[in-house]
């Protein structure tokens, strides 16, 4: 990784750091993403999920389609054609500097929570598993995981984050594939004796007809499609390794292709959840409560060492991509939206480095501090509602993107703040109460949607009137 550091870092400057001089050939970005866009929680995560949710996961991958459709031909042209750097930078074009901000601040919010509880929950295996044996504190082991990322993207940004994301996918993937195989021939199926011992057991079902249940396929689909368009579409990490392609054309191939790569490399995990739940249910192990552990505790307590090891590198090599991607989307956010150093001609080339620099390292920083703080709470419970209520905040940037592409109106730009705090507020609360009064109704991902419309109708509410004839002022796009 720091081999690849030093060749794509050479001659580095802001624009390389942010957006790679948009050179980035796009088949390589979309293969870097597939491991950005996974993580190390979704290595740990989907396949333990199998055990409680079965395979209704899938549905909501399926759903991604519809998203990611949605960001080809909706978002990245309008990304492309207003030249975006940071894409919340549309939201001040179209409204105003509040509305920039805003977003802007919604994305930080989501991304430092997410961020810090993705890269918690890896270095908290990591500790549990192998540090804790060594006597190496978790304050360490945090240091050295962060101080790699630091170092190897402080100066090449995007640049360097495509070609080392590639690499690290490639390593996921191996893991993903070598565990399979090596739970397979614990088992004594072969791949055509687990498949069918899968698809004809509990643990395959997609689809759930109930539509009290979270599981329900139709909320599954809307909630994938909407995950995919605000998590991805709307997410400034993600999108700025999309705007460092060379032309749109690129931009769109590059989604198109992850798109579908993304549903058979999960079906991959599910089936491996399936598989590493028949192998525990063989040996007599318990599943643990948290099914987070069920892979981590077969791959490094009962498989060989081989696949201990094989499951080590697969799980930093997922997570390495997102966390990654996360400092430097943070750093552009910060310097570009809020220091605004592309607008200072006053500053030189060195000054927005240095500026740069400084955030970069000031990011790390918080992200450390904000892991210490979820291991000193030292609640799974209590972590996975912060995370949870991080991503309420994606909620206000769905609504906001959505009434500036399907209105044209203007907007009160210093209430946008108000609306962003409020809109989450009311969509937890009609989430509480949606099993009581809404007879038995579980809301589940499509939240995300509720929380969009809330915001939506509300800044319908403060759009721009003329006070005399009370008329509702047309605000024209400036593209």
């Amino acid at each position: 990784m720091f081999g690849v550091s030093w060749v794509t870092s050479r001659k580095a400057t802001n624009d390389t750091y942010f957006i790679g001089n948009r050179k980035s050939p796009w088949y390589i970005v979309a293969y870097g993403m597939i491991g950005a866009s996974l993580s190390g929680v979704t290595f740990i995560s989907v396949p333990g999920w199998v055990y409680t949710t079965q395979f209704s996961y899938l549905a909501m991958v399926i759903g991604y389609l519809a998203g990611y459709a949605t960001i080809v031909y909706v978002l990245l042209p309008l990304y492309y054609r207003l030249h975006l750097t940071s894409i919340y930078t549309y939201l001040g074009e179209r409204f105003g500097v509040w509305s920039h901000k805003t977003g802007s601040g919604c994305f930080i919010v989501s991304r430092v929570i997410g961020a810090a509880f993705r890269m918690y929950i890896v270095i908290n295996v990591l500790q549990l598993f192998i540090f804790d044996a060594w006597k190496v504190p978790f304050m360490v082991t945090t240091l050295i995981f962060i101080i790699f990322i630091i170092f190897y993207t402080f100066k090449g940004g995007v640049k360097t984050i495509v070609w080392t994301d590639t690499l690290q996918t490639t390593f996921m993937l191996l893991g993903l594939i070598v565990s399979l195989c090596l739970i397979v021939k614990e088992l004594g199926f072969g791949f055509d004796g687990l498949f069918n011992t899968v698809i004809n057991s509990e643990y395959s079902q997609v689809i759930f007809t109930d539509w009290h249940d979270k599981r329900f396929f139709i909320k599954q689909l809307l909630g994938g499609a909407f995950i995919a368009i605000v998590m991805t579409g709307l997410d400034q990490e993600l999108m700025q390794k999309n705007l460092s392609c060379k032309t749109l054309k690129e931009s769109q191939r590059n989604m198109l292709t992850l798109s579908w790569i993304l549903v058979p490399v999960n079906a991959v995990f599910l089936f491996l959840g399936a598989a590493l739940i028949l192998y525990a249910r063989n040996n007599g192990i318990e599943i643990p409560k948290t099914t987070d552990d069920l892979f981590p505790t077969i791959a490094l307590q009962y498989l060989s060492p081989l696949a201990g090891f094989v499951f080590i590198i697969g799980l930093i090599s997922a997570a390495y991509p997102s966390a990654d991607g996360a400092i430097t989307s943070l750093t552009t956010a910060v310097s570009i939206d809020f220091l605004e150093i592309q607008k200072k001609p006053h500053l030189s080339e060195k000054q927005r480095l240095r500026i740069r620099y400084i955030v970069h390292f000031s990011v790390s920083a918080l992200l450390i501090l904000v892991i210490l703080i979820f291991k000193a709470i030292n609640n799974q419970a209590v972590i996975s509602k912060l995370f949870t209520l991080a991503g309420y905040t994606y909620g206000p940037l769905l609504g906001l993107f959505a009434f500036g592409l399907l209105t044209k109106f203007a907007v009160r730009d210093k209430l946008v703040p108000a609306v962003a705090l409020f809109s989450p507020f009311m969509a937890w609360i009609i989430s509480e109460l949606s099993v009581r009064y809404l007879s038995g109704y579980h809301i589940g991902f499509e939240l995300l949607v509720l929380n969009g419309l809330i915001t939506f109708t509300l800044l319908w509410l403060i759009r721009k009137r003329n006070l005399k004839t009370g008329k509702v002022i047309s605000a024209e796009l400036k593209s």
